[in-house]
């Protein structure tokens, strides 16, 4: 048994203010009554609503304005976004609403003139601010959208202008995805200025509030070093026992098939703020300080999209993932606005006896036989023969496999897959999921009638040979270092270079944001070599993620790894 190292709580540490538990929240916000007597609390979407409204109305306010009683009625509301939402259980289109679009106009505009005429007043919700002037005190009750997902499985939190609590789990998050976030960080990005108080309530009944000089001092130091999102895990029908033992999980839960590492519009960061950690969306780094993070030439590309997503599969004593295909970046532009698709890879952070790699289709297989096994298989009327019409590799430890758009592919058991991707992380088509129901009991959504359009029939034995597995090329070497190229494919936008070292091996961002993970040896140290940020420490399996505008950057063997041979794997935007 190796020791576990893995941190599953890396944060920033700072000094600043940092308020816990609502008795002094409250006692801070009515203080600021008596100078500034309208108080306005902005929403994001998941906010439990009820907690934080009992909350504030103990301030005693002469007027308390909850938002969403200013929204046009639901089914307006419903109707308007109708368009985005689509009648798909998984899928919608890119929303082009605002926040404004929300509201009743005369009901917005009674009650900008009801704050204007009182004293003590409270505006709570979405879009409080837009009721107040620049002088009222402005908190902001932020969201990661990780724990937004959880609420939506418990089905306790309503969505933007819409009570849709007891809609499938699919269904909300598909609001989300398509509709309510990209509305909220939006309209968030005019506030980052003028929010005076952060409010943490990602722990129900535990608040945390920091001021607007400790939030910036936090994206500050975070955006000049080295850092970390938090990581979070999930089970899976195909789940494995890997990363329990690696990450130091807990061993009664039945599985964890997903680790989430590196998903910046939806982990959390965390802010160590006198010893305390304060949790809030890591997307909000991105929406701040998108140049600094990304590189002028990404942030050209990407605007304030991270472009780069890294996460764990562990089939490890667990089962095969559904057989699956990404659409082309035209069937996603036309069929859901998103503007690049989901190219990925599969690097074999460790791998079983039996281990592989489903991968492309066998050359001179009838595409009308396929399709039509595939349906009949959707249907029940047979047992879709995966081999006779995929390929299947044998895998080992360190093997990386690329999947551009198009190439049908999936993990088999015995694997921990690092997935490395292009970021829109919603749009897979499963095809054929092995006669398995999901975690809820019910059969997972097949997507072949969507699949079908997308699948490249070139990408045969051939070409999977020739091109998607196992392209190695070594770059450069030095003193106790060597450098390899393991990909991408051309059509992807993403470069990953592997170093194996022993001794310091310089890196340089080159204007693009670095995402790397420690793929051998138990520690490193990334350092600056002009002392620009403070020595950051990785273990074996943790991502971490080089700002572009730190510019060059070393990492060595530390502690036990300490004349041991390391390695990582890093990914950035080639241009």
């Amino acid at each position: 048994m190796r020791k576990v190292n893995y941190d599953k709580f890396p944060s920033t540490k700072i000094s600043g203010v940092i308020l816990q538990g609502w008795e002094d929240i409250r006692a801070l916000l009515r203080e600021r009554f008596e100078t500034c007597p309208v108080l306005a609390v902005e929403f994001y979407t998941g906010v439990r609503e009820e907690e934080v409204m009992a909350e504030l109305s103990l301030l005693s306010p002469v007027l308390f304005i909850d938002t969403r009683d200013l929204m046009k009625p639901e089914d307006e509301i419903k109707a308007m976004t109708e368009r985005f939402m689509t009648d798909d259980v998984l899928f919608g289109y890119v929303t082009n609403l605002a926040l404004k679009d929300y509201f009743d106009a005369d009901k917005l505009e009674a009650a900008r003139k009801q704050v204007a005429e009182s004293d003590k007043v409270v505006v709570a919700g979405a879009g409080a601010a837009m009721l107040v002037s620049e002088e009222a005190t402005l908190v902001y009750v932020d969201m990661a959208r990780w724990e937004i997902q959880q609420r939506f499985r418990a089905h306790e939190v309503k969505a933007l202008g819409v009570d849709n609590r007891m809609d499938a789990v699919s269904l909300q998050y598909k609001r989300g995805y398509f509709n309510d976030w990209r509305i909220l960080d939006k309209y968030k990005e005019g506030l980052f200025g003028k929010v005076g108080f952060w409010l943490d309530t990602h722990v129900a009944d535990k608040p945390k509030l920091i001021d607007k000089e400790t939030f910036f001092k936090g994206i500050d130091a975070t955006i000049k070093t080295p850092f970390r999102v938090v990581p979070f895990f999930d089970p899976a029908p195909w789940g494995g026992q890997w990363m329990k033992e690696v990450c130091g999980l807990n061993p009664e839960k039945e599985n964890y098939g997903w680790c989430f590492d590196c998903v910046l519009e939806e982990n959390s960061l965390y802010f160590e703020v006198n010893g305390v950690r304060f949790e809030l969306p890591s997307v909000d780094l991105v929406l701040l300080k998108s140049r600094e993070l990304l590189g002028e030439p990404v942030e050209a590309r990407f605007g304030k999209d991270f472009p780069i997503r890294f996460d764990f599969l562990d089939t490890v004593g667990g089962g095969n993932l559904s057989v699956q295909v990404h659409p082309t970046t035209q069937f996603i532009r036309e069929n859901f606005g998103m503007y690049y698709t989901q190219d990925e890879s599969y690097y074999l952070l460790d791998a079983k006896e039996g281990a592989s790699v489903y991968l492309g289709l066998k050359t001179g297989i009838d595409k009308e036989d396929m399709i039509h096994d595939l349906c009949e298989a959707q249907k029940g009327e047979l047992v879709f023969d995966t081999e006779k019409y995929v390929n299947r590799l044998p895998a080992k430890k360190h093997d990386h496999y690329l999947i551009p758009g198009g190439t049908v592919h999936c993990s088999g058991s015995e694997a921990l897959v690092l997935e490395i991707s292009s970021t829109p992380n919603l749009f897979t088509f499963k095809l054929w999921d092995w006669q398995r129901l999901g975690l809820d009991g019910k059969p997972r959504p097949i997507n072949v009638e969507r699949g079908k359009y997308v699948i490249d029939w070139k990408r045969n034995t051939e070409y999977v040979q020739e091109h998607l597995a196992n392209h190695f090329t070594d770059v450069a070497e030095g003193d106790g270092w060597r450098e390899e190229r393991t990909g991408l494919h051309p059509n992807e936008f993403i470069e990953t270079r592997r170093h194996w070292f022993t001794r310091s091996v310089t890196h340089q961002t080159n204007g693009s944001v670095n995402v790397l993970n420690l793929v051998e040896g138990e520690e490193a140290v990334v350092e600056s070599p002009t002392d620009a940020f403070e020595p950051f420490v990785v273990h074996y399996a943790e991502t971490f993620i080089i700002p572009a505008s730190v510019g060059e950057y070393r990492i060595t063997p530390c502690g036990e790894a300490v004349g041991k041979e390391c390695g990582t794997i890093k990914a950035y935007v080639r241009f």
